[in-house]
């Protein structure tokens, strides 16, 4: 089965609560002066609630100067590694390990990082899952794979 296939099959919900995938700009692969951009920036308000796109489980909450407050989660089959960056902030209680559904709250939108202080956004990228550089897979466009509106799980 294709990467297209299976990411399909997922059926990815936006990871914006209260957005709906016509909502979402494709803005993968857009001029940045690093190069291409290799993620989808969802512009929401600070503060709105950052979805769990998939189930799966966290891998690591992390800091970095690009990225800001970060969170790296990877899917149930161990194919996928999703990354939430410009957080303001973590759910209470997230932590690594943990188990994720599609729809969990991990964080809020924000400005962290390298994004300007004016443009709330999630930085939300699909990355091919390496064992050795989980954080450095191959990036895949999720465009097309958000099927489903972002909506919490209470």
């Amino acid at each position: 089965m294709s990467i297209a296939e299976i990411l399909a099959r997922k059926a990815l919900m936006v990871p914006i609560d209260g957005m709906t995938p016509e909502q979402v700009t494709d803005t993968y692969g857009a001029r940045r002066a690093g190069g291409p951009h290799r993620a989808l920036d969802l512009l929401a308000p600070r503060g709105t609630p950052v979805l769990s796109a998939d189930a799966g489980r966290v891998l690591s909450l992390r800091t970095n100067r690009n990225g800001g407050t970060t969170v790296y989660a990877i899917d149930t089959d161990r194919r996928f590694i999703y990354y939430y960056a410009h957080l303001s902030g973590y759910r209470r209680g997230l932590e690594a390990g943990m188990p994720l559904q599609a729809g969990d709250v991990i964080g809020y939108v924000g400005t962290t990082g390298n994004a300007p202080p004016d443009l709330p956004h999630l930085h939300f990228q699909v990355m091919h899952y390496r064992p050795d550089k989980y954080w450095d897979g191959e990036p895949v466009n999720p465009f097309p794979f958000l099927m489903r509106s972002g909506k919490r799980r209470e």
